[in-house]
């Protein structure tokens, strides 16, 4: 299957195209602006709060009559434009394909080895995320603004997240057994060894995601951490850039004194590892860039994530400074995890948190609701500093290849760490309401993620969605996943090259992520809770219909509290979503249909842990029969708090091979 690179087939229709744009650009703009002058956000009404002068309003008043003149003065050039934009639709492809030809542009992104399905197996990390990237006066009505600025700034935080070191800490700690605990940050200069994974002994069952930042040394050790890597072997293919940390439970998980000396002089007798080596060489690139207001979930942030910070020592003494040439300043969003023995009684079998940052080496990343073209370019752009292929400006315009007229895309966008080999996009024909104005489709990927020793490829498909929105549909919510299951299964089928005697291609994973507008505790979402999906795609954080385990909460955040100071940043929502008063005050709930649906008056029917209504499936059906898929970690992510309106989740999985390591 060919990917499309460009939006149409030939230059013509491309300039054709961009002149008619060009045409119907200044109306757009110009009618933007004037609704978003009268809906303000929140935080605009609580800045001009503070305005005596009534400045505002005056500006306004001034402004109005003129927007609505030049408004006027536009419209014949618009629709001269539009009646050139539109038949022209009907000649455009439904996606376009990027792919990063500069290799030094992501200097945020740790190099990739080819896995060749050797040793254990190796671990996939998904995201998915509503990003809220509508013109500026829509996007308004979810109480965000400045959509230009957020798609840049969501972009950066996103790859700031994922290219940081992945570091665990287990925790071994019966008394603590809340969702997420307290975050710390601490200076750390990693020292000595060979191995890959750094393992301090030492008994802890949480898992931390660590931010760091970077002198200018270091850079040029790319070439020895890939001598290193050759040289160290493959220990575990799913573990890039990790270190473990293992300390004991006593004392309430405190560390003495003896013990810190202890667990860092066997840090200091295991490191350098390789993620040290290539992460150090990967920092180097990063451009420093100042802390914004608003941003502590920003990695150039220096400042402690909550009330501690620990500094740790290296090997048996005080570290001379000058003696130390790479130092990682990480800051821990640490998790509980049920210890080893608690597994064998329970049947939670992986980490799962709330984390102030997205997973250190995410893989793949789906997002929704980019709709604003120029926000999806500045959003791109920041995205190729860590993902090497972008999938984005996915849907149907005007009325080709839907029932009703389109006035944008599916606001869908792919990014990947991993080579894309076919796409295909579907869009929904049976939208309702103002939905049905937007292309709300299907993307679907297959990418490669490596081969094995006799040249078979080894392949994933990823599944991106969004599905009707208006409360209520729930028949039409339900005929989406039923197209949602046959046109999978239609580009299986079709990409597929291989057959049962004679393999060529090795499945290794079947994602499907979206925001699937329900959630599995609400009484009006019974139909969708109980659709035959959930019998071939399994759901981490459900039980099964209208039960969540205790630990999952919503991500849909209540537009109105977005900047209000407890949860304006990574670390303050991260910290209000650990307890159950804080979600209850921040997030929307699912509310049975006997009560009201105002967030103060309803606290009688509040169900759960909030609406969870985006979710990440896997399968373990149609995948290579003897590798198994097991979720490794499953997260809840806060670092785009104050840009969106919704939580992004990530999920880990592992494909186990079951080979012994060569």
């Amino acid at each position: 299957m060919v990917l499309y690179t460009s939006p149409f087939p030939n230059s013509f229709l491309s300039v054709l195209h961009s002149f008619s744009w060009g045409l119907i650009f200044p109306c757009y703009w110009l009618a933007d602006r004037l609704v978003a002058s009268f809906v303000p956000t929140t935080y605009e009404k609580r800045q001009r709060a503070d305005d005596p002068c009534y400045f505002h309003a005056l500006c306004i008043i001034i402004t109005t009559p003129i927007y609505l003149a030049l408004l006027v003065a536009s419209l014949p050039f618009a629709l001269i434009g539009f009646l050139l934009w539109s038949p022209l639709q009907s000649a455009r492809r439904p996606y376009i394909y990027s792919r990063l030809e500069d290799k030094n542009h992501a200097n945020g992104a740790t190099l990739l080895t080819e896995w060749k399905a050797a040793g254990n197996g190796k671990s996939f990390c998904f995201g998915s995320a509503n990003v809220c990237l509508l013109p500026d006066s829509l996007a308004r009505f979810n109480n965000v603004f400045n959509t230009q600025a957020r798609a840049k700034e969501i972009g950066r935080r996103i790859r700031n997240g994922a290219s940081r070191p992945q570091i665990k800490i287990y925790i071994d700690s019966p008394t603590n057994t809340s969702i997420s605990a307290a975050s710390f940050s601490s200076l750390v200069s990693p020292q000595g060894g060979d191995n890959t994974n750094r393992t301090v002994n030492a008994g802890i069952k949480r898992t931390t995601s660590m931010e760091y930042k970077g002198d200018n040394s270091g850079s040029n050790n790319s070439e020895d951490s890939r001598e290193d890597k050759g040289g160290a072997g493959e220990t575990n293919d799913g573990e890039e850039n990790t270190c473990i940390v293992r300390i004991n439970g006593e004392d309430n998980g405190h560390m003495s004194d003896t013990e810190t000396d202890a667990v860092n002089g066997q840090a200091h007798a295991s490191g350098p590892a390789e993620s040290s080596l290539e992460g150090d060489a990967e920092i180097s690139k990063t451009p420093n860039h100042k802390q914004k207001e608003g941003d502590s979930g920003s990695l150039d942030s220096c400042s402690a994530s909550r009330e501690s910070l620990v500094k740790v020592r290296v090997g048996d003494g005080t570290v001379d400074q000058s003696t130390v040439n790479n130092k990682l300043l990480y800051k821990a969003s640490i998790m509980k995890k049920t210890s080893v023995r608690k597994k064998k009684h329970t049947d939670e079998t992986f980490d799962h948190e709330i984390s102030a940052f997205f997973p250190a080496n995410l893989d793949f990343l789906c997002l929704q609701e980019v709709f604003d073209k120029r926000a999806a370019e500045k959003l791109k752009e920041q995205l190729h500093h860590y993902f090497e292929y972008i999938v984005y400006d996915v849907g149907v315009y005007s009325c080709h290849g839907c029932c009703s007229f389109k006035f944008v895309n599916s606001g869908l966008l792919f990014a990947s760490r991993y080579p894309v080999m076919d796409a295909a996009y579907h869009c929904y024909p049976n939208g309702r309401g103002t939905d049905s104005l937007a292309s709300k489709g299907a993307l679907f990927l297959k990418v490669q993620v490596g081969s094995t020793p006799q040249d078979q490829r080894i392949v994933g498909y990823i599944s991106c969605t969004h599905l009707q929105a208006i409360a209520g549909d729930t028949t039409v919510r339900c005929e989406q996943l039923d197209m949602l299951q046959d046109w999978l299964s239609e580009f299986r089928k079709s990409t597929s090259s291989s057959s049962t005697a004679n393999p060529e291609e090795l499945v290794a994973f079947d994602v499907i992520c979206g925001d699937l507008n329900f959630d599995n505790c609400s009484s009006e979402d019974k139909l969708e809770q109980q659709h035959s999906l959930f019998t071939h795609y399994k759901d981490p954080c459900r039980i099964g219909p209208g039960e969540d385990k205790p630990w999952a909460i919503g991500t849909l955040l209540d537009p109105e509290g977005l900047y209000d100071e407890e949860v304006c940043t990574p670390d303050n929502l991260q910290k209000v979503l650990e307890s159950e008063e804080g979600r209850k005050g921040y997030l929307v709930y699912p509310t049975s249909k006997n009560h009201g649906s105002s967030q103060k008056g309803r606290k009688a029917s509040l169900k759960g842990n909030g609406r969870r209504i985006d979710y990440m499936l896997y399968t373990e059906e149609g995948l290579y029969l003897e590798w198994k898929v097991e979720v490794e970690e499953f997260s809840f992510i806060t670092q785009l708090a104050g840009l969106t309106d919704h939580l992004p989740v990530a999920m880990r999985l592992m494909v186990s091979t079951g080979e012994d390591d060569p």
